[in-house]
């Protein structure tokens, strides 16, 4: 197995949650399942440890990395201006083949919220969003985009959803949707911006992050608690 194959497959499998957060990284299980030695993988592993999946621990291995508050707050940001700009650059750029294929994500996507097939609708919404950053057409912000977005894809694509913002969140995309339609660069930018800070604070709010290091909760995350424990 190549090198840059050992890396994907491990970075799949951090990102998908077969290794839990913070649990220890199994390398003989990895090395049988994967047909390798310990020395590919743990090159491989060196490389997601610069990715910030993989923590090293010096004579005692590694282990899968855990996000604080801060991190998602940070890689949201990013992903937030990467997105946007996606979106910028895919309106002029996208084929009419590309928006069919959304256009029947997003009906597909609609079909699993009516069922609250909540698994099914996250995988719909994942290959959208994806689907945008590659009509960009942008080589290098795809490569960015999933740097960052690999980090945060198990929380991003898996945070349970009160049936409130499950609403929003549909007719967020409905609004995608449409701009990418409209070829409405600027206002897909905004929706995308509003869209992923919305994702960021429910995020937060399921606990997926730690606390960050002072053991507070970031100011804008204490006020959505609040709000959340006076509705009861």
């Amino acid at each position: 197995m190549m090198h840059d194959e050992v890396v994907s497959r491990l970075r799949h499998i951090l990102t998908e949650g077969e290794i839990a957060p913070g649990a220890r990284i199994p390398e003989r299980d990895l090395c049988v399942s994967l047909g390798i030695s310990r020395t590919p993988l743990r090159e491989a592993l060196k490389v997601l440890a610069a990715e910030g999946l993989v923590v090293l621990l010096p004579n005692r291995g590694s282990r899968a990395a855990k996000l604080t508050q801060n991190d998602v707050k940070e890689l949201f940001e990013v992903c937030e201006a990467l997105e946007a700009t996606a979106g910028e650059l895919a309106c002029p750029r996208i084929s009419d083949e590309q928006l069919r294929v959304i256009a029947e994500l997003q009906t597909e996507m609609v079909a699993h919220y009516r069922t609250r097939d909540l698994l099914a609708y996250y995988r719909c919404n994942r290959q959208i969003h994806e689907a945008i950053v590659k009509a960009a057409d942008n080589a290098v912000l795809a490569s960015f985009y999933e740097s960052v977005a690999g980090r945060i894809r198990r929380a991003r694509f898996i945070t349970p959803m009160s049936a409130e913002h499950w609403a929003l969140a549909v007719q967020e995309h409905e609004a995608i949707l449409n701009a990418l339609q409209r070829r409405d660069g600027s206002g897909l930018a905004h929706i995308l911006r509003t869209h992923l800070r919305r994702k960021r604070q429910e995020v937060v709010l399921a606990g997926f992050a730690e606390r960050t290091d002072d053991g507070e909760l970031p100011a804008q995350a204490d006020r959505l608690s609040d709000r959340t424990s006076a509705r009861g």
